[in-house]
């Protein structure tokens, strides 16, 4: 070979010394990059470990900054009830996350972690948030741009704590009143959950007309990531039992429970939740033919999958019995993000065994985590990370709580009205003399919002900011109306004063997940007693809290009307708008209302229908004052 010239060689020498100091570009930080571009960066750059990390969501609880940064934490949670301090503010909640955020973003990549609650029913686990009506009863109204403006409303209080993700909405089925969870549910008509679907549009924004459909989408830092669940048949589980095993063919599957998934993966859904339940013997936190083969494959489903609250620990009886084989499974099905709650050692020891010998191939964790990236980029995490603690002025802000109350109206069903047709009880005159309100839900802003508030299970009593029936009701009338509480009368005390009428507020306390499953549906005392001492003494309108349709047959020829108020939320003077005439009830049922729990499992359609008051069924009245 011909040496080179001196002047050669010194720009041949240049040039090397530039290429090798050039420093590396991290495509991945730059926003005008093509996503895939993004994703394909950073994850060329993850360690196993890195990947892994991404994988697993562990409660606040064990959380730390340091915990974040060691171990490369992809997501946290608040469960119900796990919060950063009891009646926390929305400055304590932004300060926690930011906390924890810095903490993901100290690590090697700097990958921002995605932090989820339960806002299931407005941001209901944050003292002080409004609480909107639950599912049950925002099916009633067949209103989906109501749903949207609820979703974008939720979604302003979710950010207001600096959190991003809502595990939210439910859009089960629910085919059996016993079940639990029913009150989550919008119908058992798939075509209206289908409809109500529009709430992930409300949460997340809309996807641009030139956007892609079925890609998560999120628009913005005013918006949240969303997660249909549970994915998929939880509403049609034998006999209504949480967690329990749906029977039903391929083509019952997808004509009544698969509906409403088709519907959110259009709309961009960012993450679907698995499950708890079986389908016909195999769990669904296993189904690789539902969870890979139909919602990924086939759906075209792009955003990723999150097991359920410890849902692999359940994959086996007793759980947690072969933790190894249930990661093993789990992941192998599809299920891209684990909510593994607290024991997040355990879990990511097991999963790199898994990987580093050949159980789960390395294509399964990069299909995972390319999911789980392309949710965050599109979250615009890697820009703004961190949330502003001017946000936290969204939290119960009025324009909310006004629209909660227009959702109470809506979502209100009467049942019955005046004991024949030409004397209608409602709505009710503001002046009278005197009025009774009796029942254990009448004071109770607890109690009128049911489970997932403020806890898990939710609680009675006036356990966050809101507005009772009884205040409503004393609002509502006229000045020189006397209001008498009496939360339990006798009939004595009853007869013994000159009432013109009465409203009882009763029903269900509140409950969440198995610990409402209930195989007789009776309104617990002294709800009963209290409907028959009024009712059979004065005129009376009875105002019922519940979850679902309840027992109640044997009250209602006692009761001048009946309404089906659901769980409403804070907001009870949406209840004593239309009672007392200022609005008119417009609600139809969403969910059959049985005779007796003898008949249940019972939807329309049923060749042997015959309930108390059909699917669809709901009287309506002429507001009094021109609305």
């Amino acid at each position: 070979m011909a040496n080179l010239s001196p002047c050669v060689f010194i720009i041949l020498s240049m040039w090397c010394c530039t290429t090798m100091a050039e420093p590396d570009v991290m495509k991945y930080k730059d926003p005008t990059q093509p996503l895939n571009v993004r994703i394909k960066d950073l994850i060329g750059r993850m360690t196993l470990q890195e990947k892994v990390g991404q994988m697993v969501q562990i409660d606040r609880s064990v959380a730390t900054p340091d915990v974040m940064r060691n171990y490369f934490i992809g997501s946290l949670l608040s469960g119900g009830g796990s919060v950063p301090a009891k009646e926390a503010s929305p400055e304590t909640w932004i300060n926690m996350v930011n906390d924890f955020q810095r903490g993901s973003l100290s690590t090697r990549l700097g990958i921002p972690m995605i932090y989820g609650i339960d806002a299931v029913h407005g941001n209901s686990n944050v003292f002080n948030a409004t609480i909107f009506p639950h599912n049950v009863g925002l099916g009633v109204t067949r209103d989906p741009e109501l749903v949207k403006k609820i979703g974008a409303a939720t979604a302003l209080e979710v950010r207001a704590t600096g959190i991003n993700y809502a595990f939210a909405p439910c859009v089960a089925v629910c085919r059996d009143p016993r079940w639990g969870r029913c009150f989550e549910s919008f119908s058992e008509d798939p075509n209206i959950v289908r409809e109500m679907t529009e709430i992930i549009p409300g949460l997340q924004g809309e996807i641009p007309i030139d956007g892609r459909k079925g890609v998560p989408f999120v628009d913005g830092q005013t918006k949240i990531a969303a997660s249909a669940k549970h994915f998929v048949g939880d509403g049609g589980t034998t006999r209504g039992i949480n967690e329990n095993d749906t029977v039903i063919d391929f083509h019952g599957l997808l004509s009544i429970h698969m509906p409403p998934y088709y519907d959110a993966v259009r709309k961009g859904v960012a993450t679907i939740m698995v499950s708890y339940s079986s389908w016909n013997g195999v769990k669904m936190h296993r189904s690789k033919e539902l969870i890979t083969g139909f919602l990924k494959n086939i759906l075209k489903f792009r955003g990723f999958v999150i097991s359920d609250f410890q849902g692999i620990d359940k994959m086996t009886d007793p759980p947690h019995a072969n933790y190894t084989w249930s990661i093993q499974e789990s992941v192998g099905a599809g299920i891209d993000m684990v909510m593994v709650g607290y024991n997040y050692f355990e879990f990511i020891d097991g999963l790199t065994y898994l990987v580093n010998n050949n159980y789960i191939p390395m294509s399964r964790i990069d299909d995972a985590v390319k999911r789980i990236l392309r949710v965050k980029f599109v979250m615009g995490l890697f820009e703004n990370p961190l949330t502003d603690l001017s946000m936290a002025k969204y939290l119960g802000e009025q324009d909310h709580r006004d629209l909660a109350r227009e959702a109470v109206r809506k979502s209100l069903v009467l049942l019955k009205n005046g004991k024949s047709v030409d004397q209608p009880m409602l709505p009710l005159p503001k002046k009278s003399t005197k009025i009774l309100v009796a029942g254990t839900h009448a004071d109770n802003i607890g109690n009128q919002c049911g489970g997932w508030t403020i806890e898990w299970h939710g609680e009675s009593g006036n356990i966050t900011k809101g507005t009772t029936i009884l205040s409503a009701v004393k609002s509502a009338v006229d000045p020189t109306t006397e209001v008498v509480y009496v939360e339990n009368p006798t009939p004595d005390f009853i007869k013994s004063n000159n009432f013109a009428y009465a409203i009882v507020v009763t029903g269900e306390y509140p409950y969440s997940e198995s610990s409402g499953d209930n195989q007789n549906l009776t309104i617990p005392e002294p709800g009963p007693t209290t409907i028959m001492n009024v009712c059979e003494s004065m005129k009376c309108v009875v105002v019922l809290m519940s979850g679902r349709p309840v027992v109640i047959e044997p009250y209602v020829s006692s009761m001048d009307a009946l309404v089906a108020a659901w769980l409403p939320g804070s907001e009870g003077q949406g209840v004593t708008d239309v009672l007392f005439g200022d609005y008119g009830f417009t609600g139809k049922l969403a969910h059959t209302w049985f005779k007796t729990v003898d008949q249940l499992p019972m939807n329309v359609g049923d060749p042997h229908y015959d309930p108390l008051y059909p699917f669809g069924y709901g009287l309506t009245t002429e507001p009094t004052k021109g609305f």
